[in-house]
């Protein structure tokens, strides 16, 4: 894993800069008589490719903010989107792994010398990478088939040198996220991975999450069998991945994937106290015996009264168009700053939108949805976008935005159809209640 701040900020802006040189080139080909649209669909798949092999590269901040790029795709018009839909999928589940050597001299550091007596089997080979660490194979002493995630060296210092470097570059990645500042969700990454650096806090969200589910016949967390600062083993889990069935699931699957997610994500704050933050599809399998299998705890939300009860308010006054009482709601929550003067029927113009999907017995999640979502926040000359930007965020909302505004995004990939308002009206408190 690069460790040099000028080494990982020579790759970082590679990007820009190979974007530059290939636009140059493309002004060229024009000349010479190639089509528009050939040009442009030949820059757009170099693009991507490089855009996946420096960021799936260096791992770390870099790999793990093209992660949270890649749940938002489905915004983008397929057009645009296409050359880097694959590109950016690749990055929820792959990188190029670090040696056997590296890997055990990491082994050695974080379980002892003698870690292999630990193991009745060993595969060296990667089973999985992810944006700080990777997962092997192996049996555990007692027969138990474990997946051992090991950090990269170095992935400390690396991941924030990444992120300070990206944000210089924020603009050039916008168009993955229409209706999102890049920036903010630079910055709240950055937070959230200074935590998940520690595995043992990884490794103690997990135990609660795994207790919470324990014999759930919907979500299935993998106990956790030992840990350490660098090094994770859990019980290994066989599954399809989620980004299995975004690509090629059957009706039922993408059905059954999207409701499982979104009961898992409603309930384990009533559940357990917390909430999964790190919202893409390599996050998430489906299990032979129907189960959603959850993994990967390090980013996670405290919310030990559950969710908090104006959100369900919010949603339900949005669906009965009650603006005046909405944005009363949202200036008491911190959603509107004090002294900010908004229209109220904008306000509700601007959330109803959202609220859609618990507005119907059964919604249909879909890639033009979100896409006219995000046409209709990022559109500059707009009511909606100038609205949007007049709106606050409170701190204590953050991670719970990014978890739904990602899950969403998962959801639209996955076309998935189900009824999101039974899910939000059984845990979404403030949703089905009235004063």
């Amino acid at each position: 894993m690069p460790r040099k701040t000028v080494a990982r900020t020579a790759r970082l802006a590679s990007i820009p800069l190979g974007v530059a040189g290939r636009a140059v080139g493309g002004w060229g080909k024009r000349l010479a008589g190639q089509s528009a649209e050939a040009v442009s669909a030949e820059l757009s798949a170099r693009t991507a490719e490089q855009l996946f092999a420096v960021l799936g590269q260096l791992k770390g901040g870099a790999m793990k903010f093209g992660q949270a790029l890649s749940v938002f795709e489905a915004a983008v018009p397929d057009e645009l989107a296409e050359p880097y839909r694959e590109a950016l999928t690749k990055l929820q589940a792959a990188a190029p792994p670090m040696s056997a050597q590296v890997m055990h001299r990491v082994l050695a550091q974080q379980l002892g010398r003698g870690w292999g007596k630990r193991f009745t089997e060993f595969d060296d080979t990667p089973a999985a990478a992810a944006s700080i660490g990777q997962v092997h194979r192996a049996v555990w002493h007692d027969g138990r088939r474990v997946a051992v995630k090991v950090q990269y060296p170095g992935a400390d210092e690396a991941l924030l040198s990444d992120l300070r470097q990206l944000q210089r570059f924020s603009r050039l990645f916008q168009p993955f996220a229409p209706g999102m500042e890049i920036k903010p969700l630079l910055q709240e990454l950055t937070d959230r991975m200074v935590e998940e650096l520690d595995y043992r806090a990884e490794a103690g969200n997990q135990r609660v999450f795994a207790k919470a589910f324990a014999d759930d016949e919907r979500v299935l967390v993998p106990r956790v069998v030992a840990s350490a600062p660098k090094v994770t083993i859990t019980e290994w889990v066989d599954g399809r991945p989620l980004a299995s069935v975004i690509r090629s699931g059957t009706r039922d699957e993408r059905d059954q994937a999207g409701r499982l997610l979104s009961e898992f994500h409603f309930s384990s704050p009533a559940r357990a106290g917390l909430l999964h933050s790190d919202p893409h599809p390599g996050n998430f399998m489906l299990t032979q015996d129907g189960r959603l299998c959850v993994i990967d705890f390090g980013a996670v939300a405290r919310l030990p009264e559950g969710l908090p009860r104006p959100l369900g308010m919010m949603t339900r006054l949005s669906l009965q168009g009650r603006s005046a009482e909405l944005m009363e709601l949202m200036r008491d929550e911190g959603f509107i700053r004090e002294g900010m003067r908004l229209d109220p029927d904008h306000v509700l113009a601007y959330l109803a939108p959202f609220a859609e999907p618990a507005s119907v017995d059964t919604f249909h999640f879909t890639r033009a949805w979100m896409q006219r979502q995000a046409e209709r926040v990022g559109d500059l000359r707009g009511q909606d976008f100038k609205t949007g930007r007049s709106l606050n965020l409170p701190p204590q909302y953050l991670l719970i935005q990014r978890v739904t505004a990602g899950a969403t995004g998962i959801l639209c990939q996955l076309d998935a159809q189900f009824s999101m308002r039974d899910i939000i009206t059984r845990w979404q408190p403030g949703f089905a209640e009235e004063e």
